[in-house]
This record gives C-alpha cells, sequence and structure tokens, in this order.
C-alpha cells in the first residue's frame, strides 16, 4: 500500500512536470548591443588582420620570380584548392604563403598534408585574416 501510494505520488509529480506549457522567450535587449556590433563589423572590415601563422610555400628574387611564382600558385591550388595561397612581394623577394592558422599547431597539421608535394614549405608568423561574418 505504501509502495502504491508512494508510485501514484511519483507519476503525479512526472505528469505535473512534463505537461508544462513550453513557451518562447522574450528577451530584452539594449539597443546599443546592436550597435556594438555594427560597429565591430566595421572595425573587421578596416582591420580585418592579425597575428598568427601561415606555411611558406615558395621565395625567389630575379627577372622571372614573378612568372615562377604564378606558376607554383597555380601548381598549390589545384593541389589544394580548400587552402588559400597568398602572392605577396617584399622586396626583393616574391613569396607565397599559404593558409591563416589561429595557432602552430593548426599550422603543422597542414604543414603535413602540403609537404608530399611541396618539400621547402615551411610553418612561419604571419599577418592573417579574420574569419568573415555572414
Amino acid at each position: 500500500m505504501k509502495r502504491l501510494f508512494c508510485l501514484s505520488v511519483l507519476m503525479m509529480i512526472a505528469a505535473f512536470a512534463f505537461s508544462q506549457n513550453i513557451g518562447s522567450v522574450n528577451i530584452n535587449q539594449d539597443s546599443r548591443i546592436d550597435d556594438l556590433i555594427a560597429k565591430q563589423r566595421r572595425l573587421y572590415v578596416v582591420d580585418s588582420s592579425f597575428s598568427g601563422y601561415r606555411i611558406h610555400v615558395f621565395m625567389e628574387i630575379g627577372n622571372d620570380a614573378l612568372q615562377h611564382a604564378e606558376e607554383v600558385k597555380s601548381q598549390f591550388e589545384k593541389a589544394f584548392p580548400d587552402i588559400p595561397i597568398y602572392l605577396t612581394y617584399s622586396e626583393p623577394y616574391f613569396r607565397l604563403r599559404a593558409g591563416n592558422f589561429r595557432n602552430r599547431v593548426e599550422a603543422e597539421r597542414c604543414l603535413r598534408r602540403i609537404k608530399p608535394r611541396f618539400k621547402e614549405a615551411f610553418v612561419t608568423a604571419d599577418m592573417i585574416y579574420r574569419p568573415k561574418f555572414d
């Protein structure tokens, strides 16, 4: 009898708990928060780079350096279409660097994929681009 009573009480508690109406949640937010988010997005557009890592793939100096860099870039894009690659000129070198890695571990992991095709590749610190907002 005691068990039956306890069981019926538990069933009533469970029924009451599960019969609660699940409604919507209203969030009251200060309108200045939206202004701050918009301001942050504008800042990202103006300065969309920060310290990170890239994989150095190529560097050359000379009269044919640009042409050779573009050929290597094309080969890289065909081999690794999912990894962005950037051609830069910093006097007197043309450089190709790939990826936008926030930490060295991510860059080293990607380097293992690249190294078989580009033997001279190595990880280096560089300014990388922030992820884009949708």
